[in-house]
């Protein structure tokens, strides 16, 4: 996939996301919110020829990120990322919660879109 599918993927998914958390199915918002974080790192280590094809690349990739530009809450916003991942098998969060989670993934994507 080019840099752009991959960002226009970023922002298609969190939309679903959101049409998925109104619609009560808490799982697949939380791994749509997971995919929007995803594909957008993807956009930026495909642009850089990082690696980028599993979850470990995925973090040493926002690690990078993190160094490059000082900001910790690339990180933590992508933890919580990860954690709607972890959701989409588990099924323990509540709606609130994974609401304010793609508000987070929203705030990530705008920090990592001008990279």
């Amino acid at each position: 996939m080019t840099t752009q599918t991959y960002r226009d993927a970023a922002r298609l998914l969190l939309a679903q996301g959101r049409v998925e958390l109104a619609a009560g199915d808490v799982r697949q918002a939380s791994e749509k919110g997971w995919g929007a974080a995803a594909q957008m790192v993807k956009a930026i280590a495909e642009q850089r020829g990082w690696q980028h094809r599993n979850h470990a690349a995925l973090f040493n990739a926002v690690s990078r990120l993190v160094d490059e530009t000082g900001d910790d809450d690339i990180g933590r916003l992508f933890q919580i990322a990860s954690a709607l991942h972890v959701n989409f098998y588990e099924n323990w969060d509540n709606p609130q919660s994974i609401a304010r989670g793609l508000d987070d993934i929203e705030r990530l994507l705008e920090k990592l879109e001008p990279l």
